[in-house]
């Protein structure tokens, strides 16, 4: 059962509309409930069918002004590569040593995973632990790369992987409350312009059928998904 103060917060949403996506914002705002500083996510729903391969959305983007929470990178790589990981600021480099501690010992003190490309015969080893945690380097996402120090850079900076589920929904975060109104605002609208330009060619229809926002602790506002698409067309 939803606690007191949420439900308080939930009087102030009219769910039966659908908010200019400002709005949308300062409603959540408004009525967080958490003391600590929330986490603001946006909800798309996309009118794919991700059983299909060629509707399986899934890209990357750098939030102009990043999540609000520095990952803790962890770079798999061996030589020269593993200089160039730890002078981007990895937080932790090696290769055989530090896949055996995460097989071995189940150690996961990380959130992020970016893999050089003759390190993936290793890698595939670990795929039970990382995958489900989506943790597994993948070269479409930009985490199986020689540019290690690019990589590293990126998600350090606030890059923001996205990937529909198989309810058709993509969950991603926008920053935190403390950033205001503005700066979710632009973080939002990259990630949507993000999301279009991934449309699959076989999509049908409104690409983006619905849009949500929300923060950790905080009743959904529903977005008005036509503002979205011009903003997103627009990119």
């Amino acid at each position: 059962m939803a606690g007191k103060k949420y439900r308080e917060a939930a009087k102030e949403i009219d769910r039966a509309v659908r908010y200019p996506l400002s709005d949308a914002i300062k409603l959540v705002a408004a009525n967080h409930v958490a003391k600590f500083d929330e986490t603001v996510e946006l909800a798309v729903r996309l009118s794919v069918d991700p059983r299909q391969a060629d509707q399986n959305v899934r890209g990357t983007v750098v939030l102009p002004h990043g999540t609000g929470k520095v990952p803790r990178v962890l770079v798999l790589a061996k030589g020269e590569k593993e200089k160039e990981a730890s002078e981007a600021g990895a937080d932790f480099v090696g290769g055989d040593d530090l896949i055996k501690k995460i097989q071995e010992e189940g150690w996961l003190d990380f959130d992020r995973v970016i893999a050089t490309p003759d390190m993936m015969g290793q890698v595939g080893r670990l795929g039970k632990i990382l995958g489900p945690r989506g943790l597994m380097p993948n070269p479409k996402i930009g985490t199986v790369t020689f540019d290690v120090a690019k990589a590293v850079a990126e998600v350090k900076a606030g890059k923001v992987d996205y990937r529909v589920d198989k309810a058709g929904v993509v969950h991603a975060p926008i920053g935190k409350l403390s950033f205001g109104e503005e700066k979710l605002a632009e973080n939002a609208n990259a990630l949507l312009s993000a999301i279009a330009r991934s449309r699959p060619a076989s999509a049908k229809g409104n690409y983006i059928r619905s849009v949500a926002i929300s923060s950790t602790m905080s009743p959904g506002v529903k977005v008005d998904p036509g503002a979205v698409r011009t903003v997103a067309a627009a990119a």
